[in-house]
């Protein structure tokens, strides 16, 4: 039976999963659970099934539960999961304002600003001025609780030093729809980025696995057994010694434009993890060198987003301009 609070969904197979994995089954049979959320329920031994009768009548046997997620299913099989309850997250709620572009029942998207974190951190000094503490205040409750643990509608990320446009879930059926079309590759982000030097040839694609550093595991790194990543990017205008390129993000790994133009030879301008510091040329005006060596923050702006709407089935995009540090960075560089 389930525990106290726990959700139990009740689940029939179809000659459409019969052979399938258990996992991929169970998400086709309910498009609302993620394979993810079935993944870790079977891990916790919280996914049952039951054997079709061999007369083919209803299943009458015991409840088993499924140890793996590789395991086949087969007809007339009876399954059921017990999904935890939410429980809330200890984060405050705070009227930090916030820059909403578009929002109605069941989403919004936020124009997020650079040196905004997304998530809380693990220090008392991180709880506070996140993404996640101005959408709790905003949206006052009406955000969206996956798999067990309240998690404030958040369905993909931008790094703290990343601006741009951040999509948000309210409710758990858009917030499944949303993750399923991240991982399907079927959502159109493009990125502005200023880079050292001019990337060869001026369109092309960078298709290299992302894992963690062999050496440092707070960096990523193209590694041999990372998870397949792939950037399309184009040149838009060359600057001096920079030059301004727009990014098309096929697949979404952790720092994943910053990783693969630094594995390129081109790192971000201002980058404070995979590019060294630079020092403009003495022959440049004081005025132009004080800005540059003072640009602390990856030079990438997520400028354009779109996907389709979980309720309405309309397709949206919307686009932004970048910040006023960014604009500010290419009039200076094309001055000189």
């Amino acid at each position: 039976m389930p525990g106290l609070g726990q959700r139990r969904v009740l689940l029939h197979s179809s000659e459409a999963v019969v052979g399938e994995r258990v996992d991929r089954a169970l998400a086709m049979l309910d498009p609302s659970l993620s394979r993810t959320l079935i993944q870790r329920l079977i891990a916790d031994g919280a996914v049952f099934r039951q054997a079709a009768h061999p007369d083919g009548e209803d299943a009458t046997g015991p409840l088993l539960p499924i140890h793996s997620t590789t395991e086949k299913v087969h007809r007339g099989e009876r399954f059921e999961l017990h999904i935890p309850a939410a429980v809330p997250l200890e984060i405050t709620a705070e009227a930090v304002e916030l820059a909403v572009v578009f929002e109605d029942d069941d989403l919004l998207v936020v124009n997020k600003p650079a040196g905004m974190t997304v998530h809380p951190g693990a220090g008392p000094n991180s709880q506070h001025g996140t993404l996640v503490n101005a959408l709790l205040h905003h949206c006052r409750g009406s955000l969206s609780g996956i798999g067990g643990v309240i998690r404030p509608g958040i369905v993909h990320r931008l790094d703290k030093g990343t601006s741009g446009l951040l999509v948000v879930a309210k409710n758990d059926r858009t917030h499944h729809h949303l993750s399923e079309q991240f991982k399907a590759h079927t959502t159109a982000r493009l990125y502005w980025a200023i880079v050292k030097g001019t990337p060869q040839p001026m369109r092309g694609e960078i298709d290299a696995p992302i894992g963690r550093h062999p050496k440092d595991r707070q960096k990523m790194a193209v590694v041999a057994h990372g998870r397949q990543a792939i950037t399309h990017y184009t040149v838009l205008e060359p600057l001096p010694s920079f030059t301004l390129i727009a990014c098309r993000l096929e697949t979404g790994r952790t720092h994943q434009i910053r990783v693969h133009l630094t594995h390129k030879g081109h790192p971000l301008l201002g980058d404070p993890v995979y590019s060294r510091p630079f020092t403009p040329p003495t022959t440049w005006p004081e005025a132009a060198r004080a800005y540059l060596s003072a640009f602390h923050r990856q030079a990438l702006h997520a400028a354009m987003l779109g996907f389709t709407h979980p309720a309405t089935g309309k397709r949206l995009q919307f686009e932004v301009d970048a910040p006023a540090d960014f604009r500010q960075l290419l009039k200076i560089l094309r001055q000189l």
